[in-house]
C-alpha cells in the first residue's frame, strides 16, 4: 500500500478540519484547495472556525457559484455526494429557486427519485423547474436504454413468432437447410428436412402482454424512475400490450400515462405503506391471455398487507401460466434489503426473485419472451435467487 507523505497527510486534515484558530494544523492551501475548503465550508460549515459537522447557516450564499465550483475542484463522484447533502441542508426548494440551477446542477436518478418524493411539497413557483430537471434526465436515459430494449424485445419476439408449420410459400429455405444438416443423406445427397421452419406471420395483435407492477415504498425510489421509463419505451414497441401499476396501501393503473414517462414519474407518490396482495388483485384482473402474459412485480417483498392472500394471488397467477418475475430492485446499487421469507415462498411457487441492473433489464425481457429458464439466466449472469424453504 502507497503510503502518503507528511504534507499530504497534514493538507488532508486541514480540509477535513476547515481551518480557523483552531485546527492546529497551520497548512497553507493552494488557490484550488482553498476554493475547495470555501466549498466544504458553506456546505458543511468550517469557514468561521466551526467544525465540518455542523449544517449550514440559513442561508447558503449564491448556490449558482458554489455549484460550479463543486464541480470544477471535485471528482463526479463527490459532486453527487454535495449536492445530495445540499438538498438535505440548504432545501430543495431554496435551491431550485437559484436562476442558474438547472444549468449547474448535475441532475441523475437519484435527484429525480428525490424530486418525484417531494413533488406534492413543491410549490407552483418551482414545479416546472423541478419538471425541466426530471425531464433532463429522462431523455438522457430514454437515449441510452430504448435502442437496447426494443432491439432485444424485438430479436425475441422474431424468434418467438418463427413458423413450425408453414406451408410451402411460407418456408424459410435457408434457415431449414441449416437446422436440418445433421440429417443430409450422403447416399441420395441430399436432406431430409424433418423440421420445416417459416417466415414468422405477421399478427395483427400484440404478441405479449406485459404487466409492471411497481412498489412505490421510499426504498424502491429508483427503480421506480426506471421501471418507468422502460415501461414507457415497451408501451412504443406495438408487438407488446403494456399495464403499468403503482401501489402503496392503494393501487394506481398509470398506462394511460406511458406515452410520457415524465407526467408518469409525477403521478407516483413515494413512500408510505405497502400492500403486495392488494396490488397483484388487481394485476390479476388485468391478465386476458394467461399464457402470454408477463408480470413483473418490482418490490422488495416487506408486505403490509394480507400475506396469506397475497401468496394466493401469486400461486393462481403461476397456476395460470402466468410468467411471474420479482425483480427486489431494478438499479445498479447492487443488493438489495428484501423479506427473505417472502422470496423463499416465491422460490417455492416457481416464481424468480431477484434485484437486476437497468442494462440487463432488456436481456430479462427477451429471456421472458422467449420463456427461457430464469434461474439459468440467472445463473449465466451470476445472479443469485432466493431458494424455495424446504431446499
Amino acid at each position: 500500500m502507497n503510503r502518503i507523505s507528511e504534507d499530504e497527510r497534514l493538507r488532508r486534515w486541514r480540509l477535513i478540519l476547515g481551518g480557523g484558530n483552531c485546527d492546529g494544523i497551520g497548512v497553507r492551501l493552494s488557490h484550488a484547495d482553498g476554493k475547495r475548503d470555501q466549498a466544504l465550508g458553506e456546505l458543511y460549515g468550517g469557514a468561521s472556525g466551526k467544525t465540518r459537522r455542523g449544517g449550514t447557516e440559513a442561508s447558503m450564499p449564491n448556490v449558482s457559484r458554489w455549484l460550479g465550483d463543486v464541480r470544477e475542484y471535485f471528482p463526479d463522484s463527490v459532486v453527487e455526494i454535495m449536492q445530495k447533502d445540499a438538498i438535505e441542508r440548504v432545501g430543495l426548494q431554496r435551491l431550485l429557486a437559484e436562476p442558474e440551477f438547472l444549468e449547474l446542477v448535475e441532475p441523475d436518478v437519484h435527484l429525480v427519485a428525490t424530486l418525484i418524493a417531494l413533488n406534492r411539497v413543491i410549490p407552483s413557483g418551482t414545479r416546472e423547474t423541478a419538471r425541466a430537471l426530471v425531464r433532463k434526465v429522462v431523455d438522457d436515459l430514454l437515449q441510452k436504454l430504448t435502442n437496447p430494449m426494443r432491439q432485444a424485445v424485438s430479436g425475441a419476439l422474431n424468434r418467438a413468432a418463427r413458423n413450425r408449420r408453414p406451408r410451402h410459400h411460407e418456408i424459410d429455405w435457408n434457415r431449414t437447410i441449416r437446422a436440418n444438416l445433421k440429417h443430409y443423406q450422403s447416399e441420395y445427397r441430399t436432406i431430409i428436412p424433418e423440421t420445416l421452419i417459416g417466415y414468422g406471420r405477421k399478427r395483427q395483435l400484440a404478441q405479449r402482454d406485459v404487466i409492471v407492477c411497481i412498489d412505490q415504498s421510499g426504498s424502491m425510489a429508483t427503480s421506480v424512475v426506471y421501471a418507468s421509463i422502460f415501461g414507457a419505451v415497451m408501451a412504443s414497441i406495438p408487438a407488446l400490450k403494456t399495464h403499468l401499476v403503482v401501489f402503496d396501501t392503494a393501487v394506481v393503473d398509470l398506462t394511460a400515462e406511458l406515452h410520457d414517462p415524465v407526467d408518469l414519474l409525477f403521478g407516483t407518490q413515494l413512500g408510505g405503506g405497502t400492500d403486495i396482495n392488494q396490488a397483484l388483485g388487481y394485476c390479476q384482473q388485468l391478465v386476458a391471455r394467461p399464457q402470454e402474459t408477463i408480470l413483473i412485480l418490482i418490490s422488495d417483498l416487506y408486505e403490509g398487507g394480507n400475506r396469506e392472500d397475497m401468496l394466493k394471488h401469486a400461486r393462481q397467477l403461476k397456476e395460470a401460466g402466468v410468467q411471474f418475475i420479482t425483480l427486489l430492485a431494478l438499479n445498479d446499487r447492487g443488493a438489495p434489503s428484501y423479506d427473505r421469507s417472502i422470496a423463499a415462498e416465491f422460490a417455492g411457487l416457481d416464481i424468480a426473485s431477484f434485484a437486476c441492473t437497468p442494462d440487463l433489464f432488456p436481456d430479462l425481457m427477451a429471456a421472458a419472451i422467449n420463456r427461457q429458464d430464469l434461474a439459468a439466466w440467472a445463473a449465466q449472469h451470476e445472479i443469485n435467487l432466493p431458494r424455495a424453504k424446504d431446499d
